[in-house]
């Protein structure tokens, strides 16, 4: 029994607690406490919060290896000044991990201004405003330098855009909310939707918040689809196609075309082009690179979203 009360005490001294930051501060000897070999190619860093914590944990390429929390902090905000304090704790200029994170915590990591912003893309100068142009034009201006107050650059970046890993899930649920958005709300599909999720709010519904299960288990409901309109039935088959054949464990060798599909299909639906929803578009390229390290699986049983 005293074992098990004393376990953690190797491990702890690797740790210490600062600004409501409890953090690893030794990551060599954390591993070697593990008996293992350190490599910082091999690990990857992978950041998220919800409303109460914020967590940083080290997840293993090839996901043969347990994951390791190396951060956590309460009370605590997403922003820029809580993710260079968590950076410098974390001594990140010197492990150089790659990052993986969603859409809002990568802004802050790459400068970018917070809220409903112009050029809210860390690859390009994307025009989130200009709705006329989103199906229309594929190939936007590259984001080639990180001035502060250019294209709503706001601080010095923490991470450069090359080290960003973006998580398959998120991908999924940006596509299944503006599939569900563009809904007639008015049809059988969408008030399927309300009474076969009943414990979900109306609110969250309308807004398509969804999480990985509810996906899963609406993906193989014959029923949902049978009410879709014609268009929306497209739609719903080639956001399905996406998830199984290359937001998945497998990807499809005619991956490029499943998703230009989708991409044409929900433009004929008028469904709104997100920042989600411009990666596939737009940065096929370098989200087929990322994706290929299967962020889903590990990232997953962390993410708060």
């Amino acid at each position: 029994m005293t074992y098990y009360r004393n376990r953690h005490e190797p491990f702890a001294k690797h740790y210490r607690k600062k600004d409501n930051v409890c953090y690893c501060n030794n990551i060599p000897g954390l591993f070697k406490e593990f008996g293992q070999p350190y490599d910082s190619e091999e690990w990857r860093l992978f950041i998220d919060s919800n409303k109460l914590s914020l967590k940083a944990v080290l997840l293993h390429n090839g996901n043969k290896k347990p994951s390791i929390p190396i951060a956590h902090a309460v009370n605590t905000k997403e922003t820029y000044e809580v993710m260079e304090t968590l950076l410098k704790f974390m001594k990140y200029e010197k492990h150089d991990w790659k990052i993986c994170a969603d859409l809002k915590v990568v802004g802050m990591l790459c400068g970018l201004q917070s809220g409903y912003t112009k050029h809210c893309c860390f690859l390009c100068k994307w025009d989130s405003r200009g709705r006329k142009d989103h199906y229309c034009i594929k190939d936007w201006p590259e984001r080639v330098e990180f001035t502060i107050g250019m294209d709503n650059i706001k601080y010095v970046p923490l991470a450069m855009k090359e080290k960003i890993i973006l998580p398959p899930l998120h991908i999924k649920l940006g596509l299944i909310k503006n599939f569900v958005k563009a809904l007639d709300k008015e049809g059988k599909a969408f008030n399927y939707l309300q009474n076969f999720f009943p414990i979900i709010s109306q609110a969250k519904i309308k807004e398509g918040i969804f999480v990985g299960p509810q996906i899963k288990k609406l993906i193989n409901n014959d029923q949902f689809k049978a009410l879709l309109s014609p268009v929306e039935a497209v739609a719903w088959g080639s956001f399905e196609m996406v998830v199984s054949s290359f937001l998945g464990k497998h990807k499809s060798p005619n991956y490029e075309k499943i998703v230009s599909d989708l991409i044409k299909n929900y433009a004929e639906m008028g469904v709104n082009m997100s920042l989600k929803i411009l990666f596939l578009h737009s940065h096929l390229s370098f989200f087929r690179q990322i994706s290929e390290t299967k962020v889903t699986s590990m990232a997953k049983g962390f993410t708060s979203k």
